[in-house]
């Protein structure tokens, strides 16, 4: 089996285009890869706005100015490289993960400040679906300047899945996590779960954690093992909302996932059924949680697709499914998986221990759900991360 080891970061440098995915020359490929660390720098903070990286190069083949987009109300990559420059860039090549865009929003339009500039290439990673948006490509074409799109698109698309996610299926992208051992436990027989990987590995999850808008978890795992659910681990994070999956409200108000005051850190979201207790929304609202009423199943357990609609309307563009088993389950049940991290440690437990997917499971293989690796395993100390894409996902 073919690794790489990757920074706790989860950061990849000089990746290859030789399976075609990625597309492109070494340069342009070598070239976007930078983008993308640039883009990672406002992981966490650009929401709802994509995570956009641009490096600039001379016709010499020197990078001469690099940027990246910071938060709504900052200046986008491409803008904020060419103010380096002082908007101007004759003859040179410009890389961005993210098609330039041309609506006015918080800040102008960029496709016509890379036109203004001068550059006369502009190599693009992922185009920009949505309304209104999209356009800078055939904008800058117009002016004549030579346009590539395209390359390094898989990882300039799983970057932003959830900017694309939401632009396209008006819902958050949500992303299946899951720590376990060899053959597929999350817990011992008699429940313990706490290690099963390394510090390494996680110290990855607080990135990934970073990364995404917010992270959502069952009740049985609230109850059973109080997380914090947090990026405490590593100093100059940004903590995600967090959301419980909790149809009847029976989250304690003293979890530790509860906001420490009313008024400051992330947004504390409890979904839960029609019917619940009036009273403990009252509770849990005073101790600064948002309470959602959703539809629920007729097993009772909450309609994620109804809970999904309300974080899109609230500008959530990405959550990370922590579990527990049965909450995998049914995302994977009802097609929401988008995307899954999947760490391994070697260890072997046996026995009916729990496994990270519950549910009443699947009779013949036909009918089982079935994925496709996104990449070759990434090491950290002794422990593996597989990621991989529901099977047919773009």
């Amino acid at each position: 089996m073919t690794t790489r080891k990757r920074d706790a970061g989860g950061r990849t440098r000089g990746r290859s285009g030789a399976n075609g995915r990625r597309g492109g020359d070494a340069l342009d490929i070598e070239h976007m890869q930078r983008c993308l660390e640039l883009a990672r720098k406002g992981a966490g903070r650009t929401s709802p706005n994509p995570m956009v990286g641009c490096v600039i190069v001379d016709q010499a083949g020197t990078v001469i100015a690099e940027g990246y987009h910071r938060g709504p109300g900052k200046a986008h990559a491409e803008v904020d490289a060419l103010a380096k420059l002082g908007g101007k860039a004759p003859g040179a090549t410009l890389y961005v993960n993210l098609e330039p865009c041309t609506h006015f929003g918080r800040t102008p339009p960029c496709a016509p400040a890379v036109a203004a500039s001068g550059v006369t290439r502009v190599v693009v990673g992922s185009e920009d679906p949505v309304p209104g948006h999209g356009g800078g490509i055939q904008q800058l074409r117009r002016k004549g300047i030579s346009v590539s799109v395209g390359v390094c698109q898989r990882d300039c698309d799983r970057l932003n899945i959830g900017f694309l996610t939401a632009s396209t299926r008006q819902r958050p992208a949500f992303i299946l996590k899951a720590a376990m051992t060899m053959d597929g436990k999350i817990a011992t027989v008699a429940g313990q779960s706490k290690w099963i990987t390394g510090d390494d590995a996680r110290a990855t999850v607080m990135q990934l954690r970073n990364q995404y808008d917010a992270i959502m978890v069952g009740i049985g795992t609230v109850l059973a093992d109080d997380p914090w659910l947090n990026c405490h681990a590593i100093p100059g994070l940004r903590d995600p909302h967090r959301i419980v999956l909790d149809s009847q409200l029976r989250t304690p108000p003293t979890a530790h996932l509860m906001p420490r005051t009313v008024a400051a850190g992330p947004q504390v979201i409890i979904a839960c059924g029609p019917k619940a207790s009036e009273a403990k929304q009252k509770v849990l609202e005073k101790k600064g949680a948002a309470v959602i009423r959703c539809r629920v199943h007729r097993n009772g357990q909450i309609d994620v697709t109804d809970l999904g609609n309300e974080l899109h309307r609230r500008g959530i563009q990405s959550v990370l499914v922590e579990g527990g088993a049965e909450v995998h389950a049914y995302m994977l049940d009802h097609d929401l998986g988008d995307l899954l991290y999947l760490y391994m440690a070697p260890v072997i437990v046996g026995g009916p221990a729990k496994s990270w997917v519950g549910g009443k499971g699947h009779a013949t293989l036909a009918g089982a759900h079935h994925w496709q690796w996104d990449d070759q395993p990434w090491q950290f100390g002794q422990d593996y991360l597989f990621t991989a894409i529901r099977k047919g996902a773009a």
